[in-house]
């Protein structure tokens, strides 16, 4: 089974390593000793339900409209345009999200920093990676 640091953990979720060992000491999150070292660790399942968990967003009440299934709404934290493009920035819970439109729509949509939005992703393809570091 996948297992990580305290450090990686913390890492993942976006957080201190104290803030992990907090929520390890308050029962929030499952943590074991790993190896001979004394090392805690915290199980990858486990880990993965707590990083869901915290990373719900905001509801969508416009979810039923579309085909779209990859919705995530958000903050419009930054705009960038041009004459014909633009770049916008939302942060979706702990996710920052960068869509390139004409700035034409930007306008029509009367985007702003501070503004509710919600990016919908469709897609054909995911690349899913990983790293060497999880064990």
């Amino acid at each position: 089974m996948t297992h990580f640091r305290i450090n990686e953990a913390a890492t993942l979720l976006g957080v201190s390593d104290d803030t992990v060992r907090r929520w390890i000491d308050a029962g929030t999150l499952a943590a074991r000793t790993a190896d001979e070292g004394g090392r805690t660790v915290v199980d990858g399942p486990d880990l993965a339900a707590l990083a869901v968990e915290r990373a719900r967003t905001p509801d969508d009440p416009d979810a039923g409209r579309t085909s779209a299934r990859n919705r995530f709404v958000g903050l419009v934290t930054a705009i960038t345009t041009d004459t014909v493009m633009a770049q916008v920035e939302l942060q979706c819970g702990p996710f920052r999200v960068v869509s390139l439109m004409s700035s034409e729509a930007v306008r029509e949509l009367g985007l702003e920093v501070g503004s509710r939005a919600v990016a919908v992703v469709k897609a054909t393809t995911v690349v899913v990676e990983t790293t060497g570091g999880s064990r």
